[in-house]
């Protein structure tokens, strides 16, 4: 297998996506991600240019990087002087990496525009550069900004800007789509005509999603003879973002045959990918290919019942290959398939026919009452073993009461009383939260928890209120969805009411129902 190079610049590029700040514990933790991941190159930022990434420099000479290479980014000397003088280059030089990551422009445009210097100066520019970077033994990618744009406007001069950072030593040149608005045939014809014109030089592709073809003008560029990808996990970047690793590497490994990461690596890939959403506060994106939560969802029973029979009918890989899974949603559109599937999954044997047709019956009214399986796998399973005449529940309400106060200074208290008959025995709890829901949530813990430790590693991780039917005003039904986590697992429950609070305690005492019954297995 051919091997291509992983160039991440999640740390640099990626961190200039609109609502992201890393810290610098933040880059140190993805780095040390990435470097486990299998990752080649990590570009950790651009040395000198802020206080944060002169720290980040600082603090990564302590890290073991087993797989990576640590790179320091900037860009060619300043016009005018020579490199030795040009600060950007000597805190490269003094940054402690061993590869060094710089641009330089090659589309003349730029050079008029932007540099206000002439052709011939942005060339000494990028040679200079480079040239100085190999004299102090550094390993050196040069990054030619804004390629394809420059190539067909001004074919001639991109290619003397490839011309003068490889005769000067460089030991890539990454051809860099950085406006993000070619096409994939553009973007081939390209690269084609310039791996020809200069067969000994190793290239890398570096895209930008403007256009929403930063993938495949990735993948387009290795088929056409580029050896390094630039990109960042999830696709983070400036405007529309960067090319998204974690569909090029599984697009490259596992569909044309390239050597990206260790085999091994690749079946961690939604593990990296939700990691860097977390660190970045992003929700994670369901319907990201390959790594989403719904990139191998079936709702749909004829696609359920042939998925059940030979996966390859709609999924274009196995999910454990990037170490997803396959759901199988439940809806009012599911037939048979679904429910049978569902149940399979969950180790429930649903014995006759008529108990599926009763399942299926219950959820069709529910969800005509506004219920929405989909993403509430737990009230499912609780649905389903009502159904079978299996569930026994491990507490029952009594009554609840919640009051919310709030005096002239504007503080508010929320406060929470709940009855419970548990195990036969009468449970009167109150707790305060934040909010009504909190409240309702810290009261009903309290009365389970001694009877039942295992909801200790229990906690809420998202709560979401939708209204079912808008037409009816205030008194409109809401649906509230809760998902759950106790570190191991995660699920999704479900309540519906036309009072919030009740709709909220539903879903509530749904999550802690099923965390309690799967701890029995």
């Amino acid at each position: 297998m051919k091997q291509i190079r992983i160039f991440d610049t999640t740390l640099r590029d990626g961190s200039q996506q609109a609502g992201i700040s890393f810290t610098v514990e933040d880059k140190l933790k993805i780095a040390k991600a990435l470097d486990a991941f299998g990752i080649s190159y990590i570009e950790g930022g651009w040395p000198g240019s802020n206080p944060k990434d002169e720290e980040f420099f600082k603090q990564a000479k302590k890290l073991v990087l087993k797989n990576s290479k640590l790179a320091a980014f900037g860009s060619t000397r300043r016009k005018g002087i020579t490199p030795s003088k040009d600060f950007s280059l000597k805190a490269i030089a003094e940054s402690g990496v061993k590869t060094a990551c710089i641009f330089g422009k090659s589309w003349d445009l730029h050079v008029k525009e932007a540099l206000k210097t002439t052709n011939e100066e942005n060339l000494k520019m990028i040679s200079e550069s480079v040239a100085f970077l190999k004299s102090k033994k550094l390993e050196v990618i040069f990054d030619c900004e804004h390629f394809f744009d420059g190539f067909f406007s001004n074919k001639n001069y991109a290619l003397q800007t490839v011309k003068a950072a490889a005769q000067s030593g460089a030991d890539f040149i990454c051809l860099c789509e950085t406006n993000g608005g070619m096409l994939p045939s553009d973007v081939a014809s390209a690269v084609r005509e310039t791996v020809k014109e200069f067969p000994n030089v190793k290239f890398g592709v570096h895209t930008h999603n403007d256009s929403g073809c930063a993938v495949a003008n990735s993948v387009t560029a290795v088929e056409e003879g580029c050896v390094l990808v630039q990109g960042t996990v999830n696709g983070l970047g400036e405007r529309c973002g960067n090319a998204n690793l974690c569909s090029i590497i599984p697009a490259l490994q596992l569909k044309r045959a390239f050597s990206c990461v260790p085999s091994k690596s690749l079946r961690k890939l939604v593990e990296l990918s939700r990691y860097i959403d977390e660190i970045a506060n992003l929700i994670p994106n369901d319907s990201k290919p390959y790594v989403g939560q719904n990139a191998f969802a079936h709702k749909a029973g004829i696609h359920v019942s042939a998925v059940e029979r030979n996966s390859k009918t709609y999924e274009h890989i196995e999910p454990d290959l990037v170490g997803n899974e396959r759901r199988v949603l439940i809806s009012d559109m599911s037939g048979k398939s679904n429910v049978v599937s569902k149940a399979n999954e969950f180790a429930l044997g649903l014995g006759d026919g008529e108990k599926v047709k009763q399942i299926i019956s219950t959820l069709k009214d529910k969800e005509n009452r506004g219920f929405q399986y989909e993403n509430a796998d737990g009230s499912f399973f609780l649905l389903t073993k009502k159904a079978l005449g299996s569930f026994k529940p491990f507490f029952i309400l009594k009554n609840y009461r919640v009051s919310v106060e709030k005096d002239a200074a504007g503080n508010i208290v929320s406060e929470a009383t709940v009855k419970l008959d548990v195990r036969g025995k009468e449970e009167h709890t109150v707790a305060e939260g934040d909010g009504p829901v909190n409240a309702l949530d810290n009261c009903l813990r309290k009365a389970l928890i001694k009877y039942y430790p295992a909801i200790q590693d229990v906690f809420l991780t998202d709560f979401k209120v939708r209204v079912v039917n808008s037409d009816a005003n205030t008194a409109a039904k809401v649906r509230v969805l809760i998902e759950t986590s106790d570190s191991s697992k995660i699920w999704g429950t479900i309540g519906v009411n036309e009072n919030i609070i009740d709709a909220s305690w539903q879903a509530l005492s749904d999550s802690l129902e099923y965390k309690l019954l799967k701890s029995k297995k």
